[in-house]
């Protein structure tokens, strides 16, 4: 396999990727309802959203699904025999990259709820880091800031931190 064999199809992989994600915002995710088994109807159906909570579970899934499948996505290249050394070093490079920001994200979202918030939900994107939380509160007090981005300096070394609330 020569390097424009090699660049289609990454090319190709990455634009399955980028369909799969759009496709997911586009239709929404899908779940299994316990209560479908006993008819005789689909097990899959759409839910919509009602409350925070599920707003943060729902994120969460679809985070780890997506990252999943790019690294699977991402494992396979660099399997391949036929990759040439220069993609695999570099597909390597952002494997690396996506399993540490998720383990970063992951260790964040478990602090930010240690600190008493009920819901968190961090997403690391190059040099900036997203944080929501669910709180009752319009706004965060100054210290409850300050402790969020002090978990989030500790974990990533990324000074670019937006936080944000959700009711």
């Amino acid at each position: 396999m020569n390097k424009k064999q090699s660049g289609i199809i990454v090319t190709l992989v990455l634009l399955i990727v980028v369909t799969g994600y759009l496709a997911t915002k586009v239709n929404g995710p899908l779940y299994v309802n316990d209560t479908d088994f006993g008819n005789d109807k689909s097990a899959i159906s759409l839910k919509q959203s009602k409350n925070s909570s599920t707003y943060f579970t729902e994120a969460i899934l679809t985070r780890n699904q997506d990252n999943a499948r790019t690294l699977q996505t991402i494992k396979g290249l660099i399997d391949d025999a036929n990759t040439p050394k220069e993609q695999k070093d570099a597909a390597a490079a952002q494997y690396l990259s996506i399993s540490v920001a998720t383990q970063n994200e992951s260790d964040i979202e478990l602090a930010i709820k240690a600190q008493g918030f009920e819901e968190a939900l961090c997403s690391i994107v190059d040099d900036k880091v997203d944080v929501l939380v669910k709180t009752a509160k319009k706004e965060l007090s100054q210290e409850e800031l300050r402790a969020i981005q002090d978990v989030v300096m500790s974990k990533t070394k990324l000074e670019n931190i937006v936080v944000s609330i959700k009711e």
